[in-house]
Formats: C-alpha cells, structure tokens, sequence
C-alpha cells in the first residue's frame, strides 16, 4: 500500500497545481478571490511541479519495485 501514497499524492497536488494556475492566470472564472490574482499562478505552477515531481519518481519506485 506505501508504494501507492507518493504517485497519488504527486497526482492530487499536479491536478490542484494545474486548477489554481488556470484560475490564477484568469483562464478558469470559478473563484471570486484567485481568479486573475498572479500570486495563485505562481503557487499553482509550484504545486504542480512538485506533484508531477512526486509522480514520476513514485511511478519509478512502483516499476522498480515490480521487477
């Protein structure tokens, strides 16, 4: 079940990185306080980064760990 935690939280923190960069940029209208606020881009495309990051060595484990 550990080998499950990190790609799934690297999934979860890309999708809310994603969505708070759309809002931030002003691409998604959904918030009244994050759309268009340039601070949210930023801390949207950092989440993302991180959770892509978390993805793809999880993902690696899990593959390793398959062999």
């Amino acid at each position: 079940m550990k080998k499950w935690v990190r790609p799934l939280v690297g999934t979860v923190l890309l999708i809310v990185g994603v969505v708070w960069s759309l809002q931030g940029s002003g691409a998604m209208d959904n918030s009244k306080v994050m759309s268009g606020a340039s601070q949210w881009l930023v801390i949207g495309l950092v989440v993302a980064v991180v959770g892509l990051t978390l993805l793809i060595s999880g993902l690696r484990k899990l593959r390793a760990g398959s062999r």
